[in-house]
């Protein structure tokens, strides 16, 4: 035990005698290029199934009284959903919207979501957006911010436009709507 304390009062020692420029190597300043942003335009259509043989969202927590809760508050649900050309479930897969969103509101239907929108086709394969805030899901139409994104979309900002093409009231399955303008390097 002595040699540990003789070890830290050491290293304290050395770390209080470095000056300015010994204790900055940790980093560095890099000077970027200019860089040109980018504008991209997205639409594609979000399919969330939570009924059947093979959801693509599951729940998977809840409050204890999330079921007596007319807004289902508290309850999580992860997500692997398909996103689409166009609104039918058949049409070309162009990613997957993966992550989780939850029921945040006491009074109305407010989801709070966390979605990695990775994409799968043409240029955009291999490249993600990544969405972080409120969706008030019965709203006809709702803006999500962008965060981030990877790839093709690395440092992207923007907004998503979403608006609910088809909503089954008894299963709560829903196809999406997204106009997406991301601006990024």
């Amino acid at each position: 035990m002595g040699r540990l304390v003789l070890v830290m009062v050491l290293l304290l020692f050395l770390l209080t005698q470095l000056d300015g420029s010994q204790a900055k190597h940790w980093h560095k300043s890099v000077r970027l290029e200019k860089e040109e942003e980018k504008a991209t335009e997205l639409h594609f259509y979000f399919h969330d199934t939570v009924s059947g043989k093979q959801p693509s969202a599951v729940r998977v927590a809840q409050a204890a009284d999330s079921q007596n809760s007319p807004t289902l508050f508290g309850v999580v649900m992860m997500a692997d959903d398909p996103l689409t050309e166009g609104p039918e479930p058949t049409s070309k897969v162009v990613g997957r919207a993966q992550g989780l969103y939850g029921s945040a509101g006491l009074e109305e239907l407010g989801l709070i979501m966390v979605m990695s929108f990775g994409f799968t086709d043409g240029v955009y394969n291999g490249s993600s957006l990544s969405i972080l805030g409120r969706n008030p899901a019965l709203h006809p139409v709702r803006q999500l911010p962008i965060v981030g994104g990877t790839g093709f979309f690395q440092r992207a900002r923007g907004i998503a436009v979403a608006k609910t093409y088809w909503l089954n009231s008894t299963t709560g399955d829903a196809i999406v709507e997204y106009n997406v303008t991301a601006f990024h390097y």
